[in-house]
């Protein structure tokens, strides 16, 4: 397995949450609960990148800021319908997940 870095995002729902990262490419690869009632904990990946949401107090802090590279911002612009801004690195949009958190969101210039 290559080295990895995962963030993982405090949400309050991994269910509604995990759909809301769909519209980003994200597809879940699975749950894990200590029991049925319990707080769940999920793993999403897009390609090779992953990140966990988790529904326990303490794993993560709210509004936690992820800084997401792409091939194309543009598409995901459109579906969010938010304005792209011009960095000097990267054309970049910024959203927020339903739990507040960031998500930076950027193609490198060429």
């Amino acid at each position: 397995m290559n080295e990895q870095v995962i963030p993982i995002l405090h949400v309050a729902d991994a269910a509604n949450s995990a759909a809301w990262y769909q519209r980003l490419g994200f597809q879940k690869e699975w749950e894990r609960r200590f029991e049925p009632h319990l707080p769940a904990f999920v793993s999403i990946a897009r390609g090779a990148v992953r990140m966990f949401l988790s529904e326990h107090k303490g794993d993560a802090r709210p509004d936690t800021l992820v800084y997401l590279w792409v091939q194309d911002v543009l598409p995901i612009a459109k579906d969010f319908q938010v304005k792209v801004g011009e960095k000097p690195w990267a054309h970049e949009i910024e959203l927020r997940d339903p739990d507040g958190n960031r998500l930076r969101i950027g193609t490198a210039k060429a």
